[in-house]
């Protein structure tokens, strides 16, 4: 798919680096075709020291290529897309994973009449160890080449699905984006509780971790119903359906989907705010 296609990725940060690293490591793309902008020279220096590919600090680098990657914080997005309003021509595709700024905005800033084919992705921090939940949508201008290709370069960091309405982005942050977090916090209740009642915490803690990674697997290969592995483990009478019950009465569904509502409300409002406005947030 990336036989002749060269790359860009904007700001060489966390996710950034796990993009050029995912891409690297699928061996999609040769380092020769892939490059990156960012401004710190430390962060420079080592992007091109642990990937060998080639690291500006000059926008203009990003000039020619065929995808560019926007991967920068939002408080710096405004002054980012300025940049590449000067610089970006229709035949080349940008990809944006700032959280809670539509295609529209994005395609705006970049000048209608321009016609940039824009793609907006929501990764999310699993994306780390390659195992990332990532969902696309494709802006007015780009159509199934352009989100083929951007599926190309998130299945490298793990599972991609594609939304047809923009508006479900933000329930996308409120689910998986946010979601590692409430997973962790889960990781971290079973491991108390394990704690409280006598495990070692070293013990405690893999046996939560393996039990959540090895439920989220099961259910993602088997292909059943949550309902159906629920009661594969839920003996009537037995020991999980006592735990359940007290799940069920301290409200943990509702508790769960509240906080996904929350970050998606909060994914919403952060779309309607000038960058600037974010600083310190």
């Amino acid at each position: 798919m990336f036989k002749k296609i060269s790359i860009a990725v904007i700001g060489a940060g966390n996710m950034g680096e796990i993009l050029i690293q995912g891409l690297l490591a699928a061996k999609v793309i040769d380092a020769s075709r892939l490059s990156a902008v960012e401004i710190l020279p430390d962060r420079r220096e080592d992007i091109k020291k642990t990937h060998g590919i080639s690291v500006s600090e000059d926008m203009a680098a990003v000039r020619g290529k065929d995808i560019v990657i926007i991967a920068v914080k939002p408080q710096v997005l405004d002054a980012t897309l300025a940049q590449l309003k000067e610089i970006l021509v229709q035949k080349q595709i940008l990809i944006s994973i700032a959280a809670g700024i539509s295609t529209q905005r994005i395609t705006k800033d970049l000048g209608c009449e321009k016609k940039i084919p824009v793609v907006r992705v929501m990764p999310n921090a699993c994306a780390q160890v390659l195992q990332g939940a990532s969902a696309l949508f494709a802006g007015e201008h780009a159509g199934r080449r352009e989100l083929d290709l951007a599926k190309g370069i998130f299945d490298c960091v793990g599972r991609v699905t594609v939304v047809k309405k923009e508006w479900l982005m933000d329930v996308v942050t409120g689910l998986s984006g946010s979601g590692p977090a409430y997973v962790f916090l889960m990781i971290e209740a079973l491991s108390d509780a394990g704690v409280q009642i006598g495990l070692p915490r070293k013990v405690a803690n893999m046996l939560a971790a393996q039990t959540v990674y090895g439920a989220g697997k099961m259910f993602l290969e088997t292909g059943k119903p949550v309902s159906e592995l629920k009661d594969l483990v839920a003996t009537p009478g037995g020991t999980t359906f006592a735990g359940l019950k007290a799940l069920e009465k301290g409200n943990f569904r509702s508790t769960v989907g509240d906080a996904v509502e929350a970050a998606a409300k909060r994914s919403r409002e952060l779309g309607l705010l000038d960058p600037s406005e974010l600083l310190g947030r």
